[in-house]
Protein backbone atom coordinates (compact mmCIF):
# COMPACT_ATOMS: atom_id res chain seq x y z
CA UNK A 1 0.00 0.00 0.00
CA UNK A 2 1.26 3.37 -0.89
CA UNK A 3 1.86 5.77 1.93
CA UNK A 4 1.32 8.85 -0.29
CA UNK A 5 -0.70 9.53 -3.42
CA UNK A 6 1.21 10.84 -6.45
CA UNK A 7 -0.77 14.10 -6.14
CA UNK A 8 0.45 14.69 -2.64
CA UNK A 9 3.95 13.25 -2.82
CA UNK A 10 6.70 15.78 -2.27
CA UNK A 11 8.70 14.41 -5.20
CA UNK A 12 12.03 16.10 -5.78
CA UNK A 13 12.36 18.12 -9.05
CA UNK A 14 15.03 15.73 -10.32
CA UNK A 15 12.87 12.61 -9.94
CA UNK A 16 10.05 11.19 -12.02
CA UNK A 17 8.64 12.04 -15.42
CA UNK A 18 6.12 14.49 -13.96
CA UNK A 19 8.72 16.52 -12.09
CA UNK A 20 8.23 19.49 -14.41
CA UNK A 21 4.54 19.95 -13.65
CA UNK A 22 4.87 21.39 -10.14
CA UNK A 23 7.71 23.65 -11.39
CA UNK A 24 5.54 25.17 -14.09
CA UNK A 25 2.78 25.69 -11.63
CA UNK A 26 5.11 27.51 -9.19
CA UNK A 27 6.88 29.56 -11.89
CA UNK A 28 3.80 31.52 -12.93
CA UNK A 29 3.22 33.12 -9.50
CA UNK A 30 6.98 33.86 -9.27
CA UNK A 31 6.95 35.62 -12.63
CA UNK A 32 3.90 37.55 -11.56
CA UNK A 33 5.57 38.60 -8.32
CA UNK A 34 8.72 39.71 -10.16
CA UNK A 35 6.66 41.68 -12.66
CA UNK A 36 4.64 43.29 -9.87
CA UNK A 37 7.75 44.34 -7.96
CA UNK A 38 9.35 45.65 -11.19
CA UNK A 39 6.27 47.78 -11.82
CA UNK A 40 6.30 49.10 -8.25
CA UNK A 41 10.03 49.87 -8.48
CA UNK A 42 9.58 51.65 -11.81
CA UNK A 43 6.73 53.69 -10.35
CA UNK A 44 8.80 54.68 -7.33
CA UNK A 45 11.75 55.67 -9.56
CA UNK A 46 9.38 57.65 -11.77
CA UNK A 47 7.95 59.49 -8.76
CA UNK A 48 11.47 60.25 -7.53
CA UNK A 49 12.44 61.70 -10.92
CA UNK A 50 9.29 63.80 -11.15
CA UNK A 51 8.89 65.06 -7.58
CA UNK A 52 12.11 64.67 -5.55
CA UNK A 53 14.41 67.71 -5.74
CA UNK A 54 18.05 67.24 -6.74
CA UNK A 55 21.17 68.88 -5.27
CA UNK A 56 21.78 70.67 -8.59
CA UNK A 57 20.75 73.80 -10.46
CA UNK A 58 20.51 74.22 -14.22
CA UNK A 59 22.19 76.94 -16.27
CA UNK A 60 20.55 77.87 -19.56
CA UNK A 61 20.77 80.82 -22.00
CA UNK A 62 19.23 83.96 -20.54
CA UNK A 63 17.95 87.20 -22.09
CA UNK A 64 20.11 89.01 -24.63
CA UNK A 65 20.49 92.81 -24.48
CA UNK A 66 21.75 95.10 -27.24
CA UNK A 67 23.96 97.74 -25.63
CA UNK A 68 23.17 100.01 -28.58
CA UNK A 69 19.45 99.56 -28.04
CA UNK A 70 16.86 99.84 -25.30
CA UNK A 71 15.55 97.79 -22.40
CA UNK A 72 12.48 98.02 -20.21
CA UNK A 73 12.87 100.05 -17.03
CA UNK A 74 9.87 100.68 -14.77
CA UNK A 75 7.50 100.01 -17.65
CA UNK A 76 9.33 102.21 -20.16
CA UNK A 77 11.82 101.45 -22.92
CA UNK A 78 15.02 103.41 -22.26
CA UNK A 79 18.49 103.25 -23.83
CA UNK A 80 20.99 100.96 -22.15
CA UNK A 81 23.62 103.66 -22.73
CA UNK A 82 22.93 107.38 -22.49
CA UNK A 83 25.54 110.14 -22.84
CA UNK A 84 23.41 113.24 -22.40
CA UNK A 85 25.94 116.08 -22.55
CA UNK A 86 28.26 114.89 -25.32
CA UNK A 87 27.93 114.62 -29.08
CA UNK A 88 26.98 111.05 -30.00
CA UNK A 89 26.75 109.43 -33.41
CA UNK A 90 24.22 107.11 -35.06
CA UNK A 91 24.87 103.40 -34.64
CA UNK A 92 23.74 100.36 -36.59
CA UNK A 93 23.61 96.62 -36.02
CA UNK A 94 23.86 95.20 -32.51
CA UNK A 95 26.44 94.79 -29.76
CA UNK A 96 24.79 92.14 -27.64
CA UNK A 97 25.65 91.27 -24.06
CA UNK A 98 24.64 87.80 -22.93
CA UNK A 99 23.21 86.48 -19.70
CA UNK A 100 22.67 83.09 -18.07
CA UNK A 101 19.45 82.05 -16.35
CA UNK A 102 19.74 79.73 -13.36
CA UNK A 103 16.88 77.30 -12.73
CA UNK A 104 16.65 76.52 -9.03
CA UNK A 105 17.58 78.06 -5.69
CA UNK A 106 18.21 76.63 -2.23
CA UNK A 107 14.96 75.07 -1.10
CA UNK A 108 13.60 74.93 -4.65
CA UNK A 109 15.94 72.92 -6.84
CA UNK A 110 15.08 71.15 -10.12
CA UNK A 111 13.74 67.59 -10.02
CA UNK A 112 15.87 64.68 -11.15
CA UNK A 113 13.70 64.48 -14.27
CA UNK A 114 14.60 68.10 -15.15
CA UNK A 115 18.26 67.45 -14.39
CA UNK A 116 18.27 64.41 -16.68
CA UNK A 117 16.73 66.44 -19.49
CA UNK A 118 19.29 69.24 -19.06
CA UNK A 119 22.14 66.75 -19.01
CA UNK A 120 21.41 65.77 -22.63
CA UNK A 121 20.73 69.33 -23.83
CA UNK A 122 23.78 71.08 -25.35
CA UNK A 123 22.38 74.48 -24.42
CA UNK A 124 22.14 73.67 -20.70
CA UNK A 125 24.56 72.72 -17.94
CA UNK A 126 23.96 70.89 -14.68
CA UNK A 127 25.89 72.52 -11.84
CA UNK A 128 26.17 71.61 -8.13
CA UNK A 129 24.01 74.04 -6.19
CA UNK A 130 26.87 75.16 -3.92
CA UNK A 131 28.84 76.34 -6.97
CA UNK A 132 26.18 79.01 -7.59
CA UNK A 133 24.82 79.41 -4.08
CA UNK A 134 27.73 79.13 -1.60
CA UNK A 135 26.73 77.63 1.77
CA UNK A 136 26.23 80.20 4.50
CA UNK A 137 25.32 82.99 2.06
CA UNK A 138 21.65 83.96 1.96
CA UNK A 139 19.82 84.52 -1.33
CA UNK A 140 19.46 88.19 -0.42
CA UNK A 141 23.18 88.59 0.27
CA UNK A 142 24.08 86.80 -2.95
CA UNK A 143 21.72 88.99 -4.99
CA UNK A 144 23.18 92.07 -3.33
CA UNK A 145 26.71 90.94 -4.19
CA UNK A 146 25.76 90.32 -7.83
CA UNK A 147 24.10 93.73 -8.05
CA UNK A 148 27.17 95.41 -6.57
CA UNK A 149 29.40 93.52 -9.03
CA UNK A 150 27.27 94.77 -11.94
CA UNK A 151 27.44 98.37 -10.70
CA UNK A 152 31.23 98.16 -10.28
CA UNK A 153 31.62 96.57 -13.72
CA UNK A 154 29.59 99.36 -15.31
CA UNK A 155 31.90 101.95 -13.76
CA UNK A 156 34.91 99.98 -15.01
CA UNK A 157 33.33 99.79 -18.48
CA UNK A 158 32.88 103.56 -18.60
CA UNK A 159 36.47 104.07 -17.49
CA UNK A 160 37.82 101.58 -20.04
CA UNK A 161 35.87 103.20 -22.89
CA UNK A 162 37.00 106.71 -21.99
CA UNK A 163 40.64 105.60 -21.66
CA UNK A 164 40.32 103.91 -25.08
CA UNK A 165 39.09 107.23 -26.54
CA UNK A 166 41.94 109.23 -25.02
CA UNK A 167 40.21 110.93 -22.09
CA UNK A 168 42.32 111.64 -19.03
CA UNK A 169 40.82 111.49 -15.55
CA UNK A 170 41.65 110.22 -12.05
CA UNK A 171 41.57 106.43 -11.67
CA UNK A 172 42.33 105.66 -8.05
CA UNK A 173 43.08 102.21 -6.64
CA UNK A 174 41.65 102.77 -3.16
CA UNK A 175 42.08 100.64 -0.01
CA UNK A 176 38.72 99.41 1.31
CA UNK A 177 39.56 96.95 4.08
CA UNK A 178 42.63 95.53 5.80
CA UNK A 179 43.07 92.03 7.20
CA UNK A 180 44.01 92.05 10.88
CA UNK A 181 46.70 89.42 10.38
CA UNK A 182 47.77 90.72 6.95
CA UNK A 183 51.14 92.31 6.16
CA UNK A 184 49.60 95.75 5.51
CA UNK A 185 47.90 95.97 8.92
CA UNK A 186 49.20 99.02 10.76
CA UNK A 187 50.85 100.38 7.60
CA UNK A 188 47.95 101.12 5.25
CA UNK A 189 44.59 102.67 6.10
CA UNK A 190 41.12 102.65 4.57
CA UNK A 191 40.78 105.20 1.73
CA UNK A 192 44.52 105.24 1.04
CA UNK A 193 45.13 105.55 -2.70
CA UNK A 194 47.91 103.31 -4.04
CA UNK A 195 49.49 105.30 -6.84
CA UNK A 196 52.50 103.12 -7.68
CA UNK A 197 54.31 99.90 -6.76
CA UNK A 198 58.11 99.95 -6.95
CA UNK A 199 57.95 103.07 -9.09
CA UNK A 200 55.38 101.71 -11.60
CA UNK A 201 52.08 103.55 -11.64
CA UNK A 202 48.93 101.45 -11.19
CA UNK A 203 45.54 102.51 -12.54
CA UNK A 204 43.54 99.31 -12.03
CA UNK A 205 43.15 96.49 -9.54
CA UNK A 206 44.65 94.03 -12.02
CA UNK A 207 47.71 96.25 -12.44
CA UNK A 208 48.14 96.37 -8.65
CA UNK A 209 47.87 92.58 -8.38
CA UNK A 210 50.39 92.07 -11.18
CA UNK A 211 52.88 94.49 -9.61
CA UNK A 212 52.62 92.84 -6.18
CA UNK A 213 53.00 89.38 -7.74
CA UNK A 214 56.08 90.54 -9.64
CA UNK A 215 57.58 91.84 -6.39
CA UNK A 216 57.09 88.47 -4.68
CA UNK A 217 57.22 87.64 -1.00
CA UNK A 218 60.98 87.74 -0.37
CA UNK A 219 61.38 91.52 -0.18
CA UNK A 220 59.29 94.60 0.69
CA UNK A 221 57.23 96.29 -2.02
CA UNK A 222 57.55 100.07 -2.12
CA UNK A 223 54.07 101.61 -2.33
CA UNK A 224 53.49 105.25 -3.19
CA UNK A 225 50.39 106.01 -1.12
CA UNK A 226 48.24 109.15 -1.31
CA UNK A 227 46.78 109.92 2.14
CA UNK A 228 45.13 113.20 3.15
CA UNK A 229 46.53 114.97 0.11
CA UNK A 230 50.13 113.84 0.65
CA UNK A 231 51.99 111.05 -1.13
CA UNK A 232 54.15 108.88 1.12
CA UNK A 233 56.36 105.86 0.39
CA UNK A 234 55.39 102.84 2.50
CA UNK A 235 57.13 99.47 2.43
CA UNK A 236 55.01 96.33 2.81
CA UNK A 237 56.31 92.78 2.42
CA UNK A 238 53.64 90.68 0.66
CA UNK A 239 52.72 87.29 2.04
CA UNK A 240 51.94 84.09 0.17
CA UNK A 241 48.31 83.06 -0.30
CA UNK A 242 47.91 79.92 -2.37
CA UNK A 243 50.93 80.73 -4.51
CA UNK A 244 49.96 84.38 -4.95
CA UNK A 245 51.74 87.34 -3.35
CA UNK A 246 49.17 89.50 -1.51
CA UNK A 247 49.15 92.60 0.68
CA UNK A 248 46.17 91.48 2.78
CA UNK A 249 43.93 94.36 1.73
CA UNK A 250 40.68 94.93 -0.12
CA UNK A 251 40.64 97.53 -2.88
CA UNK A 252 38.07 99.34 -5.01
CA UNK A 253 38.26 101.74 -7.92
CA UNK A 254 37.27 105.40 -7.55
CA UNK A 255 36.81 107.45 -10.73
CA UNK A 256 36.17 111.10 -11.55
CA UNK A 257 34.73 110.92 -15.06
CA UNK A 258 35.09 113.94 -17.33
CA UNK A 259 31.71 113.29 -18.97
CA UNK A 260 28.41 111.85 -17.79
CA UNK A 261 27.71 108.31 -19.01
CA UNK A 262 24.57 106.53 -17.77
CA UNK A 263 24.19 102.76 -18.03
CA UNK A 264 20.86 101.12 -17.31
CA UNK A 265 20.09 97.40 -17.05
CA UNK A 266 17.62 95.94 -14.55
CA UNK A 267 17.59 92.47 -12.97
CA UNK A 268 21.02 91.44 -14.24
CA UNK A 269 23.89 90.81 -11.83
CA UNK A 270 27.57 90.09 -12.06
CA UNK A 271 30.48 91.72 -13.89
CA UNK A 272 30.42 89.89 -17.25
CA UNK A 273 28.78 92.69 -19.28
CA UNK A 274 31.74 95.04 -18.88
CA UNK A 275 33.40 94.57 -22.29
CA UNK A 276 30.19 94.90 -24.29
CA UNK A 277 29.15 98.04 -22.42
CA UNK A 278 32.59 99.53 -23.13
CA UNK A 279 32.27 98.75 -26.84
CA UNK A 280 28.81 100.32 -26.90
CA UNK A 281 30.12 103.53 -25.32
CA UNK A 282 32.99 103.71 -27.82
CA UNK A 283 30.57 103.17 -30.73
CA UNK A 284 28.26 105.96 -29.58
CA UNK A 285 31.12 108.45 -29.09
CA UNK A 286 32.85 107.82 -32.46
CA UNK A 287 31.62 108.62 -35.99
CA UNK A 288 30.41 105.71 -38.10
CA UNK A 289 28.64 102.51 -37.14
CA UNK A 290 31.26 100.20 -35.65
CA UNK A 291 29.36 97.00 -36.52
CA UNK A 292 28.47 97.99 -40.07
CA UNK A 293 24.99 96.65 -39.39
CA UNK A 294 26.20 93.22 -38.24
CA UNK A 295 25.01 91.44 -35.10
CA UNK A 296 27.98 90.98 -32.78
CA UNK A 297 27.75 89.33 -29.36
CA UNK A 298 30.27 88.93 -26.58
CA UNK A 299 31.03 88.64 -22.91
CA UNK A 300 33.86 89.40 -20.52
CA UNK A 301 34.80 91.46 -17.51
CA UNK A 302 36.87 94.59 -18.05
CA UNK A 303 39.00 96.87 -15.93
CA UNK A 304 39.83 100.55 -16.40
CA UNK A 305 42.97 99.62 -18.36
CA UNK A 306 40.81 97.70 -20.86
CA UNK A 307 41.94 94.22 -19.82
CA UNK A 308 39.25 91.61 -20.58
CA UNK A 309 38.80 88.87 -17.98
CA UNK A 310 37.07 85.46 -17.78
CA UNK A 311 33.42 84.85 -16.96
CA UNK A 312 31.13 81.92 -16.12
CA UNK A 313 28.41 80.27 -18.18
CA UNK A 314 30.08 80.88 -21.51
CA UNK A 315 28.60 77.78 -23.16
CA UNK A 316 25.08 79.03 -22.50
CA UNK A 317 26.07 82.49 -23.76
CA UNK A 318 27.29 81.00 -27.04
CA UNK A 319 23.85 79.54 -27.66
CA UNK A 320 22.16 82.76 -26.55
CA UNK A 321 24.22 84.63 -29.14
CA UNK A 322 23.35 82.11 -31.84
CA UNK A 323 19.64 82.32 -31.06
CA UNK A 324 19.82 86.14 -31.20
CA UNK A 325 21.20 86.03 -34.75
CA UNK A 326 24.86 86.81 -34.03
CA UNK A 327 27.53 85.53 -36.40
CA UNK A 328 30.50 86.94 -34.44
CA UNK A 329 31.20 86.24 -30.77
CA UNK A 330 33.89 87.92 -28.66
CA UNK A 331 35.12 85.63 -25.86
CA UNK A 332 37.75 86.25 -23.20
CA UNK A 333 40.96 84.53 -24.28
CA UNK A 334 41.11 82.85 -20.87
CA UNK A 335 37.74 81.14 -21.53
CA UNK A 336 38.82 79.49 -24.80
CA UNK A 337 39.30 76.06 -23.23
CA UNK A 338 35.60 76.06 -22.27
CA UNK A 339 34.54 77.25 -25.72
CA UNK A 340 36.27 74.69 -27.92
CA UNK A 341 33.96 71.81 -28.72
CA UNK A 342 30.84 73.79 -27.84
CA UNK A 343 30.60 76.36 -30.65
CA UNK A 344 27.22 76.42 -32.46
CA UNK A 345 27.36 76.17 -36.24
CA UNK A 346 27.60 79.52 -37.99
CA UNK A 347 29.22 81.36 -35.07
CA UNK A 348 32.82 82.61 -35.30
CA UNK A 349 34.37 82.95 -31.84
CA UNK A 350 37.29 85.36 -31.46
CA UNK A 351 39.61 85.29 -28.44
CA UNK A 352 40.17 88.75 -26.98
CA UNK A 353 42.43 89.93 -24.18
CA UNK A 354 41.72 93.68 -24.18
CA UNK A 355 39.28 96.32 -25.37
CA UNK A 356 41.50 97.58 -28.17
CA UNK A 357 41.61 94.09 -29.69
CA UNK A 358 37.85 93.65 -29.35
CA UNK A 359 37.27 97.00 -31.05
CA UNK A 360 39.53 96.05 -33.96
CA UNK A 361 37.61 92.82 -34.54
CA UNK A 362 34.22 94.57 -34.50
CA UNK A 363 35.43 97.31 -36.85
CA UNK A 364 36.93 94.76 -39.25
CA UNK A 365 33.65 92.83 -39.19
CA UNK A 366 31.69 96.01 -39.89
CA UNK A 367 33.93 96.92 -42.81
CA UNK A 368 33.70 93.42 -44.28
CA UNK A 369 37.47 93.08 -43.97
CA UNK A 370 39.38 89.82 -43.61
CA UNK A 371 39.39 88.72 -39.95
CA UNK A 372 41.59 85.65 -40.44
CA UNK A 373 44.54 87.29 -38.69
CA UNK A 374 42.67 87.62 -35.38
CA UNK A 375 43.01 84.92 -32.73
CA UNK A 376 40.06 82.56 -32.38
CA UNK A 377 38.77 79.96 -29.95
CA UNK A 378 38.83 76.82 -32.17
CA UNK A 379 35.44 75.28 -32.77
CA UNK A 380 36.87 71.77 -32.27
Amino acid sequence: MALFDDDRSPMPESLGPDAGSPRRGAARPLRERIGWWAAVTATIIGLVFVFVPSPYVIERPGPVYDTLGTAEHEGEEIPLIEIPDEETFPTDGELNLLTVSVVGRPGSTPTWFEVLGAWFDRQQSVVPMEAIFPPGLSNEDRDAQNTAAMVDSQQDAIAAALVELGYEFPREVTVSGILEDGPANGLLEDDDVIEAVNGTEVFSIDELRAAVQENGTESPARLDVLRDGTTTAIEVTPTDSGGTAVLGIGVRMVYEFPIDVELQLDDVGGPSAGMMFALGIVDKLTPGAMTGGEVVAGTGTIDSAGVVGPIGGIRQKLWGAKDAGATVFLAPESNCDEVTGHVPDGLDVFAVSDLDQAREIVEATGEGADTASFATCPAS
